[in-house]
Formats: structure tokens, C-alpha cells, sequence
């Protein structure tokens, strides 16, 4: 799997915050596993989840509108 911004993000913040990945995935309420495939990157991911460990660190998806040079 290849790593994304958003795997990077999740994987620096809880570093930062010195915590391991059983932990965060305990705060956040999510499993184990969900915790590795995000930080690894999966493509196909449970967005609600994805929130439910981004909400620890003050952060949250939201829609990014693309400009594209043609529009």
C-alpha cells in the first residue's frame, strides 16, 4: 500500500503525541487493524472511522472542491 497525506498525518500526530497503535486505536473507539490500514495507507477506509481517530487530533475529513485550469 501506498502511503497518502492523510496516512502520513495520522501516523506523525500520533507519534507526536507518543502513543502507540493499540492506544490510539483504544481512544478512538476502532480496532487494531483499522488503525494499521490507515496509517498504511489503504484506499478503502469507513470515513466515520477515519474521523473517529482524526477527532483526537483536532481534525476532520472535509471536501476540497479541485480547480481545474479549464474550468
Amino acid at each position: 500500500m501506498q502511503k497518502n497525506k492523510l496516512s502520513q498525518f495520522v501516523k506523525s500526530k500520533r507519534k507526536l503525541a507518543k502513543i502507540t497503535q493499540p492506544e490510539l486505536a483504544l481512544k478512538a473507539n476502532v480496532g487494531l487493524r483499522f488503525v494499521r490500514d490507515l496509517e498504511q495507507g489503504k484506499k478503502t477506509l469507513r470515513m466515520d472511522k477515519v474521523n473517529d481517530v482524526l477527532l483526537l487530533f483536532g481534525a476532520s475529513l472535509t471536501p476540497v472542491q479541485n480547480l481545474f485550469e479549464n474550468e
